[in-house]
């Protein structure tokens, strides 16, 4: 009986240990701290696999207050006024973000009181070059304010020995329209001229 006792007795004991909370609960842990977290899908090959980014920044003073200045020469399609390009609102609403003007199909991605930043969009059969570009009025003094024009973009597609000259015309283009948005903005009228084809980029 004794023996019959003891062994019923030791049976007990290691049901209680088997299922005992504490040691299932450990065992659980355990097996979740071997697992390897699942891995993450590979990325898509970039589609300018190497890019060059470059910026180009301009600016030129102004004899006028910077919220002056921005009212005269700040509204998306002014671009047509001091570029003397046909430009016109394609969809959105002028000075809101998302708003597309026809100048290049170029889109507002960002913007403050005395800024904005557009990109122009993906085209079919040309690679992306990433292109940003951005108007600021800066206030200087109470009664001055500087205009700066900044183009970021991508020009690992165009020929080494060819980049230097690209940045100095689009340089030059830009310069021109500052000096425009300048005059305009002190109260002076600009003389007609003809845009280059294709308008600015």
């Amino acid at each position: 009986m004794n023996r019959l006792m003891t062994a019923i007795f030791a049976a007990l004991l290691l049901c209680i240990s088997l299922y005992a909370p504490g040691q299932s609960s450990a065992q659980g842990q355990n097996q979740t701290a071997t697992q390897a977290p699942p891995a993450r899908p590979a990325q898509a090959p970039l589609a300018i696999p190497n890019p060059h980014y470059v910026s180009i920044e301009m600016e030129i003073d102004v004899d006028r207050p910077a919220a002056e200045v921005w009212k005269r020469v700040g509204k998306f399609c002014d671009i047509g006024e001091w570029f003397q390009f046909p430009c016109t609102i394609l969809s959105g609403t002028d000075g809101e973000l998302g708003v597309v003007r026809s100048i290049g199909n170029e889109v507002m991605v960002g913007k403050t009181e005395l800024s904005y930043t557009y990109t122009q969009p993906v085209r079919e059969g040309q690679p992306y070059n990433l292109y940003h570009g951005t108007l600021e009025a800066r206030p200087v003094t109470a009664t001055t304010a500087k205009l700066v024009y900044t183009l970021l973009y991508d020009n690992s597609m165009i020929p080494e020995d060819a980049r230097d000259a690209e940045i100095a015309r689009r340089r030059t283009l830009f310069l021109n329209g500052l000096k425009n948005m300048k005059t305009l903005a002190e109260g002076g009228t600009l003389p007609p001229r003809q845009a280059p084809a294709g308008g600015p980029r």
